[in-house]
C-alpha cells in the first residue's frame, strides 16, 4: 500500500486497492474522481476524517473547478492543522481564499499559494498552553487563544475590558504577544487577526481581560511599547466595532448615493461617512466608512459585502473593519470645560438654560444642532454635572457627560492619508488596479 505524502502530481489517480472505504461515499456524493482521490489521500494520512466534513464543504468541493479543488486540497494537506478545531470550516476558508486570488489575479493564481511564514515557536506555544490551560483555535481569518479561562464562572467581561493592539509586525504570532499582555492582568481571550491572502497576521489583535483595570494597565504599559527595533505597538481601549471601512469606491459619488447603495445589501446601516479629497472638495477620497446599529449588524454586512458577488458601480470593493475610534484619555478629559447632555428634541421645547444659569461658575449655554452645551470657566467647576445628573427636565431625565475635545486636524489628516496608503497596498496585493488619482 502506498503511503500518501501530499507530493507528486496532485491529480494522479490511485488504484482501487489503495482507497479507503470512504472513497465511494465521495463518488456517490458527486465529487470528481480526481478530487475524491486527493481527499481520500488526506483521509489516509489522518489529517481529516470523512465525518469531519459537513454538507457545506462537500457541496463547495463538488461545485469547485476540478484543478482548483485539487490545488486547494493539496494546500490543505500541507497546512498545520494542530489547533484547527473545525476542519470543515477551515477547508471552506481555503477555498474562499483561492477563489479571491483567482478573481484578482487570474494569470498567476494557479501558481500562488499562501505563505504561512515561519509560524509560532511551537515549543513556546505548547509551554504557554500547558501552563495556562487555555485552548488555541485556528481558522483562516484568526488565531484565538482562550475564552473563557479555565474554571471561569459568571458572564463574559463587560465593556472596557478589551484592548485593541495595532502596529503588530506581520511575522509575529501569539507566542510572543501573550507573555506581554499577561503581565497586565488575567487574559480572557486573545484574537490575532490573520490575512488568508498572505498567511501573515493583519497587524492587529484584540485582547480581552477579565477586568477593566487590567485593560487600562495594558494601555498604560504597552502603548508605544517597542516590540522590535524601531517598531512600537499601539494599544487602546476597544469597544464593539460598529463601523466598516470600504475602499475602491467611485470618487464622484455622494453620501446619500452610497447610503442607498449599501443599505440594499445588509440591514442596520445608520450612517455613511465620507471625507473630501484635499485636491478636489467635490470628490471623496475613494473610500468611506459604514456605521451600523450594532456589531452584529456590522459583522453580517462585512460577510455579505466581502463575498465578491457584487460590485459598486462597476468597482470591486475592499471591505475591512474600521480602526477603532480614538477615545480621549482621562488626562485629556479632565481638562474639558464643557458639558453636553442628551435630551434631543426635548431641548427645543423646554428651557434648559435656566437649569444651569443658577450655577455661578457657568459661562454660557449654547445649543449645537440638537445637543445643548454648557461652558464652564474652570474644569473644577463641573460639579454641576453631578448635581443635575438624572434630574427631571420637562418629563425627561437628563443624562450629562463631559464633551470630548475636538480632534487635532493634523492628526486626523494623517490618519486619513494612512488609510489611503493601506488601500493602495491592499489593491496592489490583490492584483487590482490602483486609481491614478491615488498614485
Amino acid at each position: 500500500m502506498a503511503e500518501g505524502t501530499g507530493g507528486g502530481d496532485p491529480g494522479s489517480p490511485v488504484v482501487d486497492g489503495e482507497r479507503t472505504e470512504d472513497y465511494q461515499k465521495l463518488i456517490d456524493y458527486g465529487l470528481n474522481e480526481k478530487v475524491a482521490a486527493k481527499l481520500d489521500e488526506i483521509y489516509k494520512q489522518g489529517k481529516l476524517r470523512h465525518e469531519d466534513l459537513d454538507e457545506r464543504a462537500l457541496d463547495a468541493l463538488k461545485e469547485f473547478p476540478v484543478e482548483g479543488a485539487v490545488t486547494v486540497l493539496k494546500q490543505f494537506l500541507e497546512s498545520n492543522l494542530e489547533h484547527v478545531s473545525n476542519k470543515s470550516a477551515y477547508l471552506c476558508g481555503v477555498m474562499k481564499t483561492y477563489r479571491q486570488r483567482k478573481q484578482y489575479n487570474s494569470v498567476a493564481a494557479d501558481n500562488m499559494t499562501v505563505n504561512p511564514g515561519k509560524g509560532p515557536d511551537e515549543e513556546n506555544l505548547k509551554a504557554i498552553l500547558e501552563r495556562s490551560g487555555y485552548t488555541l483555535d485556528v481558522t483562516t481569518g484568526q488565531r484565538k487563544y482562550g475564552g473563557p479561562p479555565p474554571n471561569w464562572e459568571g458572564p463574559p467581561p463587560g465593556p472596557g475590558c478589551e484592548v485593541f493592539c495595532g502596529k503588530i509586525p506581520k511575522e509575529l504570532y501569539e507566542d510572543e504577544i501573550i507573555p506581554l499582555f499577561e503581565k497586565c492582568g488575567e487574559i480572557w481571550d486573545l484574537r490575532l487577526m490573520m490575512d488568508p491572502m498572505t498567511g501573515q497576521n493583519r497587524g492587529y489583535a484584540f485582547i480581552t481581560f477579565t477586568t477593566r483595570s487590567a485593560a487600562n494597565e495594558a494601555v498604560r504599559q504597552l502603548n508605544e511599547y517597542e516590540i522590535q527595533r524601531g517598531k512600537k505597538l499601539g494599544v487602546t481601549i476597544s469597544y464593539n466595532n460598529h463601523r466598516l471601512f470600504v475602499g475602491n469606491i467611485p470618487k464622484n459619488r455622494e453620501r446619500h448615493e452610497l447610503y442607498e447603495e449599501f443599505a440594499k445589501h445588509a440591514p442596520g446601516l445608520v450612517e455613511v461617512i465620507i471625507y473630501s479629497s484635499p485636491d478636489d472638495k467635490k470628490k471623496n477620497r475613494g473610500f468611506c466608512f459604514l456605521e451600523y446599529e450594532s456589531h452584529k449588524a456590522a459583522s453580517l454586512a462585512k460577510r455579505r459585502l466581502s463575498s465578491g458577488r457584487f460590485k459598486v458601480w462597476g468597482c470591486e470593493i475592499i471591505v475591512d473593519w474600521a480602526d477603532p475610534q480614538e477615545e480621549p484619555n482621562d488626562d485629556t478629559m479632565s481638562k474639558a470645560k464643557n458639558l453636553k447632555y442628551d435630551i434631543w428634541s426635548l431641548a427645543q421645547k423646554f428651557s434648559f438654560k435656566e437649569k444651569f444659569k443658577s450655577f455661578s461658575h457657568v459661562k454660557c449655554v449654547e445649543k449645537n444642532k440638537v445637543l445643548p452645551f454648557i461652558y464652564c470657566y474652570n474644569s473644577s467647576d463641573i460639579w454641576a454635572m453631578d448635581t443635575l445628573q438624572g434630574k427631571d427636565l420637562g418629563g425627561a431625565l437628563m443624562e450629562i457627560s463631559l464633551a470630548k475635545p475636538p480632534s487635532d486636524k493634523k492628526k486626523k489628516e494623517e490618519v486619513l492619508r494612512n488609510r489611503e496608503k493601506r488601500l493602495m497596498q491592499m489593491l496592489a496585493q490583490r492584483g487590482m488596479p490602483v486609481p491614478p488619482a491615488m498614485l
